[in-house]
């Protein structure tokens, strides 16, 4: 009695399996035995860390609900714009900024256009292009901030009633120039 593999249909699907984990596998011990890219002393700076972006935006979410208090920097006693800001990079970038809002508006860091937001930029509000208000980008339109009174922090839309009118620019401190010049001792 002859044996063919019509019989066993399931024995080709299990070849073909095995040849897809194979060749899987081939790919996988490349991409790992591959060489960073070596570079060259005139390649431009590279793009922020997106560890730390990610880091920033996930404890600035962290921090939603937490109650306001002028002058507060601490999620214990509450915060400010500039205050959970200021905390939110610095425990989590190892950045000092500075107390206010408009000394923050005022760091040497790149402007940003709305077009080009990436999360970790910061937001500045105002009105008359005097800044009062400081928030954190966290990707998709929206940002967070401590924004007034008897509130908390909370998660807003960039495209929200107020401060859509409020906007007046943003900045990307999470670039290695401007780390490099606020970095926590």
């Amino acid at each position: 009695m002859r044996v063919h593999a019509v019989d066993f249909p399931g024995l080709n699907a299990g070849r073909h399996i095995v040849r897809l984990l194979a060749a899987a596998s081939i790919l996988l011990l490349a991409a790992c035995a591959s060489v960073a890219p070596v570079r060259s002393p005139h390649t431009a700076p590279a793009a922020p860390s997106a560890t730390i972006a990610n880091n920033v935006l996930i404890r600035a979410i962290g921090l939603v609900g937490t109650p306001y208090r002028w002058g507060g920097n601490t999620p214990e006693s509450g915060f400010d714009c500039s205050g959970l800001v200021d905390y939110v990079f610095r425990s989590e970038a190892g950045l000092r900024l500075p107390r206010t809002s408009h000394a923050i508006a005022a760091l040497d860091a790149p402007k940003v256009a709305r077009d080009d937001l990436q999360a970790g930029d910061l937001l500045f509000f105002g009105r008359r292009h005097r800044v009062n208000h400081v928030a954190i980008y966290v990707g998709n339109g929206r940002f967070v901030n401590a924004p007034d009174k008897g509130g908390t922090v909370r998660l807003d839309h960039l495209d929200g009633y107020y401060w859509r009118d409020h906007f007046l620019f943003a900045k990307r401190v999470l670039t290695p120039r401007v780390r490099a010049a606020l970095t926590a001792d």
